[in-house]
């Protein structure tokens, strides 16, 4: 999986890179078709700002997350991700097994009027 990796007002190191990458790892091994994720993270009055993007079985999804600190923002943004593609896969999921919708009750409330029950 690919991972771009921006910063605002943040600088970029390779700690930040090997965090981020050991955060997203796990979400590539359990979504084997995940291409690549955009990730960005900003600084703005004095919050850190995680957010991340990707598109998943056609349909983009984006997250974000907010904290004080910049690993706890990532570490958030990546739970939000994971929730939101396993929330994705299930309605791809749930396609497949819907079941056949059934007329029959009709002809059985028919059958039932038309015997004599006395």
């Amino acid at each position: 999986m690919k991972i771009k990796l921006s910063g605002h007002h943040v600088d970029v190191t390779d700690a930040v890179k090997d965090h981020v990458n050991e955060k997203f790892l796990k979400i590539a091994s359990h979504f084997p078709t995940l291409i690549a994720l955009d990730v960005i993270i900003r600084k703005e009055h004095g919050e850190f700002h995680a957010e991340v993007i990707t598109n998943y079985e056609g349909s983009r999804i984006a997250t974000k997350a907010s904290d004080s600190v910049m690993y706890p923002a990532i570490a958030k943004a990546g739970k939000k991700l994971d929730a939101a593609l396993k929330h994705r896969k299930g309605q791809l999921k749930d396609d497949l097994h819907k079941k056949p919708i059934t007329t029959s009750p009709e002809i059985a409330h028919e059958i039932i009027q038309g015997m004599e029950l006395n």
